[in-house]
């Protein structure tokens, strides 16, 4: 057996699970939770059946199984296999079963004793994935009635177990320690008019010849790493360089996480996929860009989108943690260093950002009508149901009660989320059912069929054509997809959501269009400008599109994919339909008589009369005779949809967000004046503010702030001036307004002989979060941006001084500045 730090605490752990069901195991990365434990009960008395393993991505899923088969000494699919999505390998043999999160939730929901399973063992909980979250849920639900006998493992690589134990009956919890060697931190930072791709191509280079080993280099997306790779040509001929990925072919992510050969290095350029779970051979070094692209769901427009922001402090621990894996490591961040105590402690969980659609209709299935009647650390948020139940009532998913219909239950039956699975069926029953698979493929799978075209029907071509062994996966997945959509079908006939039309023999890409169309009927978007720039959707939100793309000739597209701000979001992926289609397919919707409806173009309401689409005219003419109650409904609506950015706030209400933001992110008992939170108490305030307007232009800013202050209140007002002040004043008497949304952490510009006689450096944040100052000379240009005022006078000052003598003569530039006395003038005028 190997020497791993787990195996000290692995009799305390297997004795906690012989006298109880329940435990909890907090081992740092590098301890070697993932690949000990699970072998280490299967000699267990209690451990008769099938141990499942659950890990959070698909690489890691593969990663373990095939570390634990070949310490085992057997080929992965013997005693260890594993599954996901497009890969799986198991046998008859097979005791424990490496799965993702994902395929364990339609695993207990097809069979909620989980027969022949004696445990579960969900790792990387910390990382709180949605799916992660209500597995774990759902398994201690089926443990409380139905599998008392069921072991339960929640494994965690930080400090959180004791939340994990409380939810899961005090249960012990169990810690080990990791094995980390020494690593050297270096703060770099990094110039705000640099692409990060130029200042992580130089970063690398610099490493790679001033440390050893091989290098692995976090980016926040797959874009970043292309650029990044770019940049990184002619590097020296030992060393390989690797791209590490989820949309990579499984070769190509093997190759990245082994050894070099001896006598190269490796040089990794990956996403957080690495930051966790996988351990990467030979690497010795990290070059962290301090940045994560994370999923977030704009609840009111109804989308997802990716967002890049800086990583929490906890992923950038366990990034550093990879350089220390094996040997002294050497970590370089873009950052500086007191900026690391403004970064957000941790990732927020997926749950209260995701759409619960999926969610909420497992758990109608699981016959639990609302989901928080189920055990969670952080139960899901009341609006994000209440959203979800509407979706799934529109698809026919639900009934008024809440529960599913026959076709609810077909498209729960489908591994896909609830908008896919719903197109599959329906699709199918058209005729249109392999062409539906495959776009549900490409709309799952990133990368199939080329990432930057927008037109489905092109990627499309692009997938048929390739014979790689990823397309060959994903083609074999569309098959599976289409095999238990008729199934599915098959089941739910009668349930009147089918048409009696047989599945036709028919392939072509003239059905991709409608096939969009089903999934995503709200976003079925007209052309508004002659370009093919500005689109307006069904469900009454703006999209734009590049004039460049083939699409922008089109009248109609049938959008899946949208991306950006919510007050005009980009398309990323559509197809072309025709309107004869969307008469057929939309009939019913389609609604003749007067419409009030915002205009998103305008900011204004548009009052018509015809036939309408959702927020789409199709003929008729405008109204001049709205009622003004029904106009100011549409305006509360529409910043409800399109977002608090369409209101007029001044910039001083803008601010006092920014500082409230920064307040509740680092103590969440002072007051939230967050999107969400006015958000949902939007009709409380709003219609007052829009009475009697007709645009939301025509709103008195004061009128908005009053709305900030009344919801603080004095005492919240006071607690955020506090903990968040709008300004820094200097010795010299001079203010300076703190920008909280810098990339840096919270900075202030200023002069630096402003600042003489200053011996500490100044915080806020109840002098917990340093402000980086960014110092300028008399002339306002940059000279050096520090988060370490004393530093900087012991360190550099002496070479920018003498410099600055040169540069502004007449200016004091003392060798002692935190002695000096601060001043905003000249030489002579301070004489005078």
């Amino acid at each position: 057996m190997l020497s791993l730090p787990i195996n000290l605490v692995l009799p305390d752990l297997l004795a906690a699970l012989r006298r109880g069901s329940n435990a909890v195991l907090v081992a740092p990365p590098g301890a070697g939770k993932t690949t000990a434990v699970a072998p280490a009960l299967l000699d267990q008395p209690w451990c008769t059946g099938e141990i499942l393993l659950l890990s959070p991505r698909r690489l890691a899923a593969r990663a373990a199984a095939e570390r634990m088969a070949e310490l085992a000494g057997e080929r992965p699919g013997e005693t260890i296999g594993y599954a996901t999505r497009l890969d799986s390998k198991r046998s008859a043999k097979t005791r424990i079963l490496v799965l993702t999160e994902g395929i364990f939730r339609n695993r207990i929901q097809a069979d909620p004793e989980l027969a022949g399973v004696s445990a579960v063992l969900f790792d990387e909980v910390h990382e709180r994935s949605l799916d992660s979250d209500f597995g774990l849920a759902l398994a201690l639900d089926a443990q409380a009635a139905l599998r008392p006998d069921l072991r339960l493992l929640a494994m965690s690589a930080t400090l959180d177990g004791a939340r994990f134990a409380a939810l899961m009956g005090d249960a012990p919890v169990i810690e080990s320690e990791g094995r980390s060697h020494p690593i050297d931190l270096r703060y770099l930072g990094r110039s705000p008019e640099k692409r990060i791709e130029d200042e992580m191509a130089g970063t690398i280079r610099r490493a790679l010849g001033e440390a050893e080993g091989s290098l692995l280099a976090f980016l926040p997306g797959v874009a970043e790493i292309e650029r990044t790779a770019e940049r990184l040509d002619r590097l020296p001929s030992n060393v390989e360089l690797h791209r590490l990925h989820g949309s990579l072919d499984p070769r190509d992510q093997r190759a990245a996480i082994v050894a070099a050969p001896t006598g190269h290095r490796k040089v990794v350029l990956a996403t957080s996929i690495a930051e966790t779970s996988l351990t990467l051979d030979g690497v010795r070094i990290v070059v962290d860009s301090g940045l994560a692209r994370r999923p977030r769901y704009d609840r009111g427009a109804g989308i997802t989108r990716l967002v890049t922001e800086r990583a929490s402090q906890a992923a950038v621990t366990q990034r550093a943690g990879r350089a220390g894996r094996q040997g002294p490591g050497t970590v370089y961040r873009l950052w500086e260093e007191a900026a690391t105590a403004a970064l957000p402690r941790f990732d927020p969980p997926e749950i209260l950002e995701a759409d619960l659609s999926a969610l909420l209709l497992d758990c109608a299935l699981w016959g639990v009508s609302d989901p928080r009647d189920l055990k969670w650390i952080d139960p899901p948020p009341t609006a994000a149901i209440d959203e979800a139940r509407k979706r799934l009532r529109s698809l026919g998913a639900l009934d008024e009660g809440g529960r599913p219909t026959p076709h609810g239950k077909a498209v729960a039956a489908l591994p896909l989320p609830p908008r896919l699975a719903h197109m599959m069926l329906e699709a199918d029953a058209r005729g249109w059912g392999e062409t539906a698979a495959e776009v549900a493929v490409l709309l799952s799978e990133r990368g199939l069929g080329g990432n930057n075209d927008t037109d489905l029907e092109l990627r499309l071509r692009r997938w048929r054509g390739d014979r790689g062994k990823r397309a060959e996966a994903a083609r074999g997945l569309a098959k599976r997809w289409l095999q238990i959509t008729r199934s599915s079908r098959a089941k739910s006939k009668g349930a009147g959501t089918d048409s009696e039309k047989h599945p036709s023999t028919a392939f072509g890409t003239n059905d991709v269009g409608p096939c969009v169309a089903l999934a995503f009927p709200d976003r079925l978007s007209k052309r508004r400008s002659a370009e093919g720039t500005d689109w307006l959707s069904a469900g009454g939100r703006g999209f734009r599109l590049d004039p460049a793309s083939p699409l922008a000739r089109e009248q109609w597209l049938a959008v899946a994919e949208v991306g950006g701000a919510a007050s005009g979001a980009r398309i990323l992926s559509a197809a072309p339909i025709d309107e004869a289609d969307i008469e057929a397919l939309f009939g019913d919707r389609i609604e003749t008589g007067a419409q009030v409806r915002f205009d998103p173009a305008t900011g204004g309401v548009q009052a018509t009369h015809g036939r309408h689409l959702g927020a789409i005219r199709l003929s008729g003419g405008q109204d001049s005779r709205a009622d003004p109650e029904a106009i100011a409904a549409a305006l509360v609506e529409g910043v409800r949809q399109h977002g608090l950015d369409r209101l007029p706030w001044s910039e001083a209400a803008r601010s006092l967000r920014r500082r409230a933001a920064f307040a509740t992110a680092h103590d969440p008992a002072l007051p939230d004046l967050s999107d969400v939170a006015l958000l949902a108490s939007l009709d409380e305030w709003l219609p007052l503010i829009v009475a009697g307007k007709r645009r939301l232009g025509e709103i008195d800013p004061a009128a908005l702030t009053g709305v900030l202050d009344a919801r603080l209140g004095w005492e919240g007002r006071k607690a955020v001036d506090r903990f968040a002040p709008h300004a820094f004043t200097t010795p010299a008497g001079s203010s300076h307004a703190i920008d909280y949304e810098a990339e840096g952490g919270p900075t202030v510009t200023v002069r630096v002989q402003a600042l003489f006689g200053l011996a500490e450096h100044p915080a806020i944040a109840n002098g917990k979060v340093p402000l980086v100052l960014s110092l300028t000379s008399p002339a306002g240009r940059p000279i050096q941006t520090t988060p370490d005022l004393p530093g900087f006078w012991k360190g550099s000052w002496s070479s920018v001084a003498k410099e600055m003598r040169g540069r502004y003569p007449k200016h004091p530039w003392p060798d002692d500045p935190a002695a000096a006395d601060p001043t905003l003038r000249t030489k002579r005028a301070s004489g005078r």
